[in-house]
């Protein structure tokens, strides 16, 4: 949108090249509007992407580690996700390498934390997708460990969420993981809908469908791959998207609209 009036009015005022900077001003505009002042230079995409998965697995790591030992599902959870990503050897070589770093006792997350919000804080979406990722890890045996969620605490805090923003973010994701395998048939899966949403039986068809839109956006592919996001999670993004849609169908059916 802004490259179009930018390349109008720069025509209108200075011709030929005053067309030719609108429109690349209005270009650097409409990526910080899609993707936040981080997502404005493209060529930092691969920077965004390797710190990215850094994070994660060394946070995973810390996790897995939180309540003193590293289960085998915990292990299961990391060689699924590295198989999904389709790492070559070298690449899981890495991931197993950084998984363990963040599961070492004397390891602390300050660091690691801090490069990430350097590099990629000021993009939109990538916080809240990586602490989603995490959250999905801690909550893929149906309960979270209180160790794990005060790691997950101090994770959302260090990434600019506050404590109410972090309670809804669990519920949303556990819940949303009902919806993994279809839609459930059971007596509570229209509540789960809802918590899946963020939304409640109170709110309004227009307030639904408001928060149903915020949550595909934040998994539209093309708008994380342009933020930073490794382009082999999108199919994870497209599988919590999924879940979401089944979700907001089910509270659609039973309101008919």
């Amino acid at each position: 949108m802004f490259k179009v009036i930018g390349f109008i009015a720069g025509y209108y005022f200075l011709g030929l090249f005053g067309a030719l900077l609108g429109l690349f001003l209005g270009s650097i505009a409409d990526r910080a509007r899609a993707y936040g002042a981080g997502g404005i230079n493209p060529l930092q995409n691969a920077l965004r992407q390797s710190v990215f998965l850094e994070t994660m697995f060394i946070s995973m790591g810390k996790l897995a580690k939180a309540d003193g030992r590293v289960s085998q599902d915990e292990i299961e959870h990391v060689e699924l996700l590295m198989q999904k990503l389709g790492m070559t050897p070298e690449h899981r070589a890495q991931a197993i390498a950084l998984f363990k770093r963040g599961a070492d006792p004397a390891f602390t997350i300050e660091s690691t934390y801090a490069r990430f919000m350097a590099v990629c804080g000021h993009t939109r979406h990538l916080k809240q997708v990586l602490l989603v990722y995490l959250i999905a890890m801690a909550t893929a045996d149906g309960d979270i460990h209180p160790a794990e969620e005060s790691v997950l605490a101090d994770i959302a805090h260090r990434l600019g969420f506050d404590q109410a923003t972090f309670s809804q973010l669990i519920a949303m994701v556990l819940n949303q993981s009902h919806f993994a395998a279809g839609q459930p048939a059971t007596e509570s899966a229209l509540e789960d809908a809802y918590k899946a949403l963020g939304v409640t039986k109170e709110n309004t068809d227009q307030e639904i469908k408001r928060a149903y839109r915020k949550l595909i956006s934040q998994y539209h592919p093309d708008k994380l791959i342009g933020q930073g996001l490794p382009e082999d999670m999108i199919a994870l993004a497209s599988e919590k998207a999924k879940e979401i849609q089944l979700a907001h169908d089910l509270i659609k059916q039973s309101r008919n609209i």
